[in-house]
């Protein structure tokens, strides 16, 4: 565990002292309950994965301060994988051996999570990501029940992204601003190949011929020739599948003045620090997300956005939002437990979760489905928006029902704005 971690553990202990004795709690009335430890596995280092430790200790403080599950207080304990798939399994094995957490929330990156995943069997340790994408995740639980059920989804996989962003472009790019063509530019990765795959098969339908597909490796450096390559084709706008990488390609796109708007999913760019990593390249990116500053998906998103902002000086990343929210379902799973822990009543449990976060309706799909627990997509469910960075925030632009801004170009693009009327 880092240092830092660390001392989030013990300013944890500190804050749950704090809460006792502000509740008028006999001394030591807390600390002699036994805590809930929850595991939290984060990429400490990234734009994005750094959300998830933040969020999670958000909600377990405040959980905390209302009292815990039962009087027993929630204790995260925080591990670092660097984006390290052998480091994320590391951790994991700590966390269930030695730390004897009851539960882990880990990763943002599919090849992290696919790695612990075996894990969380062996082990029969409940694990939920909150923001890896990949098919596969689900696609284990489903294909082998009885060893992979102590995995969960914690967030739309990878044809859900996908068909949340066609429905989009058949909505905006589409519907307002008339676009027929687009060229695919994804990261080569785990998350990318089942996000592509659904991209191939409704952007047509969707209304967007693609005239090209590019995969590109994450260390790529210069843009540029693959930015040439795309406009050669004259594409309407590019989709992009990115998460792993974000600021180069995107100061690329702005510094060269690549007259093609950028849509799809950058998951870095849902977090407002993006604005600061870019230096302002990243005006008028459209990326797909799980929630927005300002935006009340239900009557949580805002106070969750706000109280994060205030505490860390930035918005939650798309993982933050689900990180945030997956406490509170692991705490209610074991309330609903009567305090049990075991993995197997654990399960049984989360498989029964309806709960109303931050960024809608939670439910995961049954052992009959496809993704056997996965998020549920859909209307009533989780569909996700799409935002615009503008002057510097993010505006929320899909869907209709909550969006509180308007599609707006860069000057150096040629997109007819009148016909976004």
């Amino acid at each position: 565990m880092s240092s830092n971690s660390v001392w989030r553990n013990f300013h944890c202990v500190i804050a749950t002292g704090m809460v006792a004795a502000g509740l008028g709690l006999p001394a030591g009335a807390h600390a002699a309950a036994e805590p809930i430890k929850i595991g939290v596995i984060s990429e400490e280092s990234s734009v994005a994965g750094a959300s998830i430790s933040k969020a999670a200790q958000l909600a377990a403080d405040q959980i905390n301060a209302s009292g815990g599950v039962d009087g027993r207080p929630i204790q995260i304990v925080a591990y670092d994988d660097h984006s390290s798939a052998s480091d994320g399994v590391r951790a994991f094995q700590r966390a269930a051996t030695q730390d004897k957490v009851v539960a882990v929330i880990g990763s943002y990156i599919s090849e992290v999570a696919l790695a612990m995943e075996p894990w969380s069997g062996r082990l029969k340790m409940p694990f939920i990501t909150p923001g890896a994408a990949s098919n596969d995740i689900s696609k284990h639980v489903h294909d082998d029940y009885d060893h992979y059920k102590y995995t969960f989804h914690g967030w739309m996989t990878s044809a859900f992204i996908a068909q949340s962003i066609c429905d989009f472009s058949h909505d905006v790019l589409v519907g307002q601003f008339k676009m027929k063509t687009t060229v695919v530019m994804s990261e080569d990765a785990a998350w990318t190949k089942p996000l592509d795959e659904r991209y191939l098969e409704c952007l047509p339908k969707a209304g967007l011929q693609v005239l090209d597909h590019i995969r590109f490796n994450p260390d790529t450096s210069d843009f540029t020739p693959i930015f040439n390559q795309i406009e050669a084709k004259h594409p309407d706008t590019i989709t992009t599948g990115i998460s792993h990488v974000g600021v180069q390609p995107t100061v690329q796109w702005h510094d060269q003045q690549v007259p093609i708007p950028m849509s799809g999913q950058s998951s870095q760019a849902t977090t407002t620090s993006f604005w600061k990593d870019t230096n302002g390249a990243t005006e008028g990116v459209i990326t797909a997300s799980a929630a927005a500053p300002g935006v009340a998906i239900t009557p949580k998103t805002i106070p969750f956005t706000d109280e994060y902002q205030k505490k860390f000086g930035v918005s939650p990343a798309y993982c933050g939002f689900t990180s945030y929210d997956l406490v509170y379902i692991l705490a209610d799973a074991i309330k609903r437990n009567k305090g049990s822990t075991d993995p197997d009543r654990m399960v049984d449990a989360l498989e029964k979760t309806d709960y109303v976060g931050t960024i809608g309706r939670w439910q995961f799909y049954g052992k009959s489905d496809q993704f056997t627990h996965a998020l549920k997509y859909g209307p009533g469910y989780i569909t996700g928006i799409d935002l615009q960075w503008q002057n510097g925030k993010q505006v929320a632009i899909w869907p209709k029902s909550i969006a509180n801004g308007v599609v707006k170009f860069p000057t150096f693009m040629k997109v007819q704005q009148a016909s976004a009327n």
